[in-house]
């Protein structure tokens, strides 16, 4: 058989699989622009395209998906049990939050008053606030963060951690794979060897999930005993302190949340680990408890949301539609990447259409030059029709915030794209 035709039998085939994949995006593609987009790749240059499309043009993420029934299943009595006990702490319908039956409905547990929640600005405060926590930790922490470092801020970590379950205290960690690809296999052992337990989150673990390498655990949150919980934008690293030669000073926020929303955190940590090792987490402490000094009906309300390509709806997008459209006064978004997609572009023009004050602030310095560039696009439409355009100069800023008029502020690991 000559070159030619082997080189022709080749690039039929990559077109009949091109064509096949096409089919595959309409049926299951996120949204109408990315099945356009997938088919017209897959049918013009199939040979790059289809290899790509099966690997990142995924969007669900089935594994997850069944170890979220199995849990479901083995754990719906005590399912039960844990939210009857939330129900002291529970807030029906917030007077001032008329869309709150929309977020109940993408959330697993509703508001919950009898919070403290403390506001951790950078790196240093944010990690002096997780060193305290890990401390005072009396029966188990949980420790989840899609980048580990083996630097000098990773050691200290490391040393922490060690030394608590020295203590006697169970310390479950749990990194992303592939965002903690520079940690050292020496720094793994050795947690492993001081009694840790500690696994990766892998995206491409059984049969069907071999090419599932878009879906990451993005993830910065630690809980102790069921008491407390840390959630925000930073990983455990040397450049969250502005050591980074490119991206400094690093500007971020954390959050340190104390009460009965520290055991929705727990049970977000709890689902990853069931998919990561394929056990439950036993000896777990369920019970609500107020925040010390804080009555069960006072303090902050509180809700915390998980989401990811598991989700049955695109929980992200449509809660950050739903609170947006809920703005009266005020929209002040802070993220590193904006790239919207068309529900919260919508809202955003419809807010600004109906004369409220919407600001973005982004970094000026950005650590992935396409990103930028697209969120430019988007934000000068915006701007066009009466957004405010901020860029921030000093440094580069990863912080995903968003404040909504004076009685709601978003903090998490969500970026705005």
């Amino acid at each position: 058989m000559s070159r030619v035709r082997m080189l022709t039998i080749f690039y039929l085939l990559f077109q009949v699989l091109g064509l096949f994949s096409s089919v595959h995006a309409i049926l299951y593609a996120r949204t109408a622009q990315g099945a356009i987009a997938w088919v017209v790749s897959l049918n013009v240059m199939p040979i790059i395209a289809v290899p790509a499309y099966w690997v990142f043009g995924r969007s669900k993420f089935h594994g997850y998906v069944n170890a979220l029934k199995d849990t479901n299943l083995v754990i719906q009595e005590d399912k039960i049990k844990i939210h009857e006990e939330f129900k002291p702490f529970i807030i029906h319908q917030p007077e001032d939050f008329p869309e709150y039956l929309v977020v109940r409905k993408l959330s697993t547990t509703p508001f919950l008053r009898g919070n403290r929640v403390q506001l951790l600005i950078d790196g240093e405060a944010t990690y002096d606030s997780l060193e305290k926590g890990i401390k005072q930790a009396q029966s188990y922490i949980l420790f989840q963060f899609y980048i580990l470092q083996s630097d000098e801020t990773g050691e200290r970590f490391r040393k922490l951690l060690v030394d608590k379950a020295g203590d006697g205290v169970a310390v479950y960690v749990l990194y992303d794979e592939l965002g903690s690809q520079r940690i050292s296999q020496n720094s793994l052992q050795e947690l492993r060897a001081s009694g840790i337990h500690i696994v990766p989150f892998n995206t491409t673990q059984g049969t069907s999930n071999r090419f599932q390498l878009n879906f990451r655990n993005h993830r910065k949150i630690m809980v102790v005993d069921g008491k407390e919980a840390w959630i925000g934008g930073l990983n455990i690293g040397d450049e969250y302190l502005g050591k980074h030669k490119k991206l400094s000073p690093w500007r971020d926020t954390h959050i340190r949340i104390e009460g009965p929303a520290a055991l929705v955190t727990q049970s977000i940590f709890w689902s990853d680990w069931y998919w990561a090792d394929q056990k439950l987490l036993e000896d777990l402490d369920w019970r609500p408890q107020a925040a010390s000094g804080v009555s069960a009906d006072g303090g902050q309300d509180v809700l915390v949301l998980g989401s990811g390509p598991a989700d049955e709806l695109e929980t992200a997008s449509l809660f950050f539609t739903t609170v947006l459209n809920s703005a009266i006064n005020r929209i002040w978004i802070a993220t590193p990447y904006f790239i919207p997609d068309e529900a919260t572009q919508v809202a955003l023009y419809l807010a600004l259409l109906k004369g409220l004050d919407v600001r973005i602030l982004t970094p000026r310095l950005n650590d992935n030059w396409f990103v930028s560039n697209a969120a430019n696009v988007y934000l000068s439409d915006l701007s066009r029709i009466g957004a405010k355009i901020y860029f921030y100069d000093q440094g580069f800023m990863h912080q995903k915030v968003v404040l909504i008029d004076d009685n709601l502020a978003l903090v998490g690991t969500v970026n705005f794209d």
